[in-house]
């Protein structure tokens, strides 16, 4: 089997070389060949003249930042190998993550389309007050980051959504001990994922227009549609210092989850969660916080619509499953199952 590991980065050259050091100490299984792919979104801190000279290393170097799935797609194409593995350039993958994540790809699953690993957040974390800076989990528990002994908190089990269109991490901010999450699970995490080729050549690549977030959601729907799987792979650990390079505050990171949720949600799902998707999106511009935020992403999202329902009427041509046989792995907005 041959394997490449893709990191996509945009000036973090300390962080990309630290995730590049944990791929390689990783053990391959035998006959297992392993491919490090660098794609350097036109960094302007020497991320690319540092790499050039690294010999394990493919750098495809691009003259801007085409986003994510820009980076991906210019990966797979300078490159052949059977099983493509996702990493995001923020993490660092513990011993056996590579293993465990492409194991089943060789035990005779032909429809297996991706698998998706765990992904715990970095540091340690205490239960936070009703105010401040936190991070709040789909149940609505409060964490914040302590330097002090504290517990370990889920990333991600892999990425579902919600009835009301959300793309989500699975499992976010619950304690990492009592997780026991299924193995079937919507859609991969972009940042701890194996695509396979094969796959990938059946439903295409990432959709780059969305440039950032949702990505991943958008190519699980496709591989959903036409038949593939998606498993969770509890033993292919990573470790991710959450939105290290736009933040989860900043209004890029805002802006375009708001405009991509409303996008991939005319592009895939079924009317009823697409009209509830653009609800909350109206309640929220009327009465909620930033409003004049919210209203430029909607506006950005109405913008698109057209494109996005003429991609929907290319997935519907050339689906081999019904759209209500992925739409029921939605889940509640509540608590994440």
């Amino acid at each position: 089997m041959r394997v490449a590991v893709v990191v996509v980065t945009w000036n973090a050259l300390g962080l990309t070389r630290r995730c590049l050091n944990s791929i390689r100490d990783q053990q391959l299984p035998a006959g297992t060949q392993m491919q490090l792919v660098v794609v350097d979104n036109g960094s302007q801190d020497g991320t690319a003249a540092a790499l050039r000279d690294e010999p394990d290393v493919l750098l495809v170097a691009l003259p801007d930042n085409r986003g994510f799935g820009g980076g991906v797609n210019a990966a797979l194409a300078a490159t052949s190998s059977d099983v493509v593995v996702l990493l995001n350039n923020d993490a660092v993958a513990e011993p056996g993550f590579l293993a465990h994540l492409v194991a089943p790809f060789g035990a005779g699953t032909p429809r297996l389309g991706a698998t998706t690993g765990l992904v715990l957040l970095s540091g340690s974390f205490v239960p936070a007050g009703p105010t401040g800076p936190a991070l709040v989990g789909h149940d609505g528990r409060r964490w914040a980051r302590s330097s002090e002994d504290g517990v370990r908190l889920v990333n991600s089990t892999g990425n579902e959504v919600t009835r009301s269109g959300n793309g989500r991490d699975r499992d976010w901010l619950r304690p990492a001990g009592t997780v026991s999450a299924a193995a079937e699970v919507f859609g991969f995490n972009g940042g701890c994922a194996a695509l396979s080729r094969a796959a990938l050549d059946d439903v295409g690549g990432f959709t780059e227009p969305l440039f950032m977030y949702y990505e991943d959601t958008e190519l699980s729907w496709r591989l959903r549609r036409r038949g593939w799987d998606v498993r969770h792979v509890p033993d292919a650990v990573t470790v991710h210092d959450h939105a290290a390079s736009s933040g989860t505050a900043s209004a890029f990171f805002l802006d375009h989850n708001e405009r991509n949720r409303i996008l991939v949600c005319l592009m895939h799902a079924p009317w009823a969660v697409t009209l509830r998707a653009a609800v909350r999106s109206a309640v929220r511009v009327a009465v909620g916080p930033q409003r004049r935020r919210r209203a430029r992403a909607l506006l950005a999202a109405l913008a698109r619509a057209p494109w996005a329902l003429q991609q929907r009427r290319a997935v519907d041509r050339t689906a081999t499953v019904p759209r209500a046989v992925p739409a029921a792995l939605l889940v509640p907005d509540g608590a994440s199952s």
